[in-house]
C-alpha cells in the first residue's frame, strides 16, 4: 500500500470510530476521539522521526531503529541504501588503496598538484627525488619546497610537450627527468625520472669517442709525419731512418695495444661469451705475474710476494691473468725507482683476495669513484709516458664483476695505493683444485 492509501485508510478508521461515538456519547465526544486518534498517530510519527534523526546522526546498521507500518519500510529502505553505500565506499577504498600501492611500486616519482600546484599526493620515489614528506607537505605549494629556478619556470610556462632535465646538488650528481601531465580541473601530474646513471653512461659514451680518436690521433701523426718526410726525401737517408724507425715502431704497438685492450673489452662485455669456468692455480699464476712484475720493472724498484693462503679458483685463467697482469703494471708504472711494490695471495675470512700494494705516487680521494671508466686518468701526461692505454682498471672491473668478485681501492697520494680483488667463498677450490670449499665447509 502506498504513502496515500495508508494515510486515507487512517483517516477512514479515526472517521468511523468517531461516527459509532456519536450517538452513543454526542457529537462532541466523537470529535475528541478523532482529535485524540488523530494526536496519538502524529505523536508516533515524531516518535519516529526522532529516532531516525538520532540514528542518522551515526548510521550504524546494527542499531537501525524498527518501527511499524510506513517507518517499517522507511527503515528497510534506509538500512539498503546505507549497506549499498558502504559496499560502494569499500570498493573505493579499496581501489585508492590499489592505487596507492601501484603508485609506490612505480619505479618513477609521482606527484599530484592540485589548484595554485599545491601537494595534493605523492609516492616514496616523489618524495626522494624532491626531498618531500608526505605527511608534513600536502596541501603545501611545490614551489615552496622545490626552489629551482628551473622547475618554477617548468611550472609557469605550461610548456608540458618537453620534460625538464633538473640537476640537483645532493654532494653527488643528481639528475631528474621532469614532465608535467595536465588533467581535471586545473590538477597536474608531475613524473620524476632518476636518468644520473643514463647521463653517466652519455657522457662515458662520449668521452670514449673522444678519447679513441685522441690515443689514435697521436700515434697516427706521428706516423704520417715521418713517412711524409721520408717520401719527401729524394734519397735513403739512413740517419733519418734510424731516428725514425724506432719511434714509428713504438708508435704503431701502441696502437697495438690499445686496439687489443678495446678488444678484450668488447669481449669481455658481450653476453654471448661466458666466462670459462676452469681451476686455476692462483698460487702458480702469481709467480709467474711475479716474475713479469721483476722484468717489467728491470731491477728499479723491490719486488715482493706473499702467498700466504693456497687456494684456487674457479675462473677464467686467461681473464685473471690479464687483471692481475694490468694491476701489476700499473703498479709498477706508477711508483718511482726504488719504490716497493708487493703481490699478494691471501685469505680474509671465508674471501680471498689478491692484493697489489705499491709506494707509487698514489691517488687523490675524489678520483676513486672514476678509476675504473675508460680512458679516465689522473694525470693524463704521466699516463701517457708510462705506455699505458687507459682501460687497465676498466678490464680489471669487467673481469671481476663476470667472476662475482669485486674491486676494492684504497690510496693516498704520496703514500701508495692497494688494490684488492675480493672473491667470493663460493669461488674458491681446495689446493688440489678438485673440491669446493665451500662445499666442505
Amino acid at each position: 500500500m502506498n504513502l496515500w492509501g495508508r494515510l486515507f485508510s487512517m483517516l477512514f478508521v479515526l472517521a468511523l470510530a468517531s461516527l459509532v461515538t456519536w450517538p452513543v456519547a454526542g457529537a462532541t465526544a466523537a470529535v475528541a476521539v478523532f482529535a485524540v486518534g488523530l494526536i496519538t498517530v502524529l505523536l508516533l510519527h515524531y516518535r519516529h522521526i526522532a529516532l531516525l534523526r538520532r540514528w542518522l546522526q551515526n548510521p550504524l546498521p546494527e542499531q537501525a531503529p524498527h518501527g511499524s507500518g510506513i517507518w517499517d519500510e522507511v527503515y528497510a529502505d534506509l538500512y539498503r541504501l546505507l549497506r549499498l553505500q558502504r559496499q560502494s565506499e569499500s570498493r573505493l577504498t579499496a581501489s585508492l588503496e590499489d592505487f596507492r600501492q601501484a603508485g609506490a611500486a612505480m619505479p618513477d616519482g609521482m606527484l599530484i598538484l592540485g589548484a595554485q600546484d599545491r601537494i595534493e599526493w605523492c609516492n616514496p620515489v616523489a618524495e626522494s627525488h624532491f626531498g618531500l614528506d608526505r605527511q608534513r607537505d600536502t596541501g603545501q605549494s611545490i614551489t615552496n619546497l622545490v626552489r629551482q629556478p628551473q622547475f618554477i619556470e617548468y611550472l609557469q610556462a605550461q610548456n608540458y610537450g618537453d620534460p625538464l632535465v633538473l640537476r640537483l646538488s645532493r654532494g653527488t650528481d643528481f639528475i631528474l627527468s621532469v614532465q608535467l601531465v595536465p588533467y581535471g580541473d586545473r590538477q597536474k601530474l608531475v613524473i620524476s625520472r632518476d636518468i644520473t646513471d643514463l647521463e653517466r653512461v652519455e657522457t662515458m659514451r662520449r668521452d670514449f669517442i673522444a678519447n679513441v680518436s685522441h690515443e689514435l690521433r697521436t700515434p697516427l701523426t706521428v706516423l704520417g709525419g715521418f713517412l711524409e718526410t721520408i717520401a719527401d726525401t729524394k734519397a735513403a737517408d739512413g740517419e733519418l731512418l734510424r731516428r725514425s724507425l724506432p719511434l714509428m715502431m713504438d708508435q704503431s704497438q701502441r696502437m697495438q695495444r690499445l686496439v687489443e685492450d678495446l678488444l678484450t673489452l668488447s669481449r669481455l662485455e658481450s653476453s654471448h661469451n661466458p666466462p670459462r669456468e676452469e681451476p686455476v692455480n692462483v698460487p702458480d699464476l702469481a709467480r709467474a705475474l711475479y716474475h713479469d712484475a721483476l722484468a717489467l720493472s728491470g731491477g728499479r724498484h723491490r719486488i715482493l710476494l706473499d702467498l700466504s693462503a693456497g687456494d684456487w679458483l674457479t675462473a677464467s685463467e686467461e681473464e685473471l691473468r690479464s687483471a692481475f697482469s694490468n694491476l701489476i703494471s700499473n703498479a709498477v708504472r706508477y711508483t718511482p725507482e726504488g719504490g716497493e711494490v708487493a703481490v699478494a695471495w691471501q685469505r680474509r675470512g671465508e674471501e680471498a683476495v689478491f692484493v697489489v700494494r705499491d709506494t707509487g705516487i698514489g691517488i687523490a680521494s675524489q678520483h676513486l669513484p672514476r678509476l675504473t671508466e675508460r680512458f679516465y686518468r689522473v694525470d693524463r701526461s704521466r699516463s701517457r709516458e708510462t705506455g699505458g692505454t687507459g682501460l687497465g682498471l676498466a678490464i680489471v672491473k669487467h673481469v671481476l664483476n663476470r667472476h662475482q668478485a669485486r674491486l676494492e681501492v684504497a690510496s693516498e697520494p704520496g703514500r701508495g695505493s692497494t688494490f684488492s680483488a675480493v672473491f667470493s667463498r663460493d669461488r674458491l677450490l681446495a689446493p688440489a683444485g678438485k673440491e669446493l670449499i665451500a662445499r666442505s665447509a
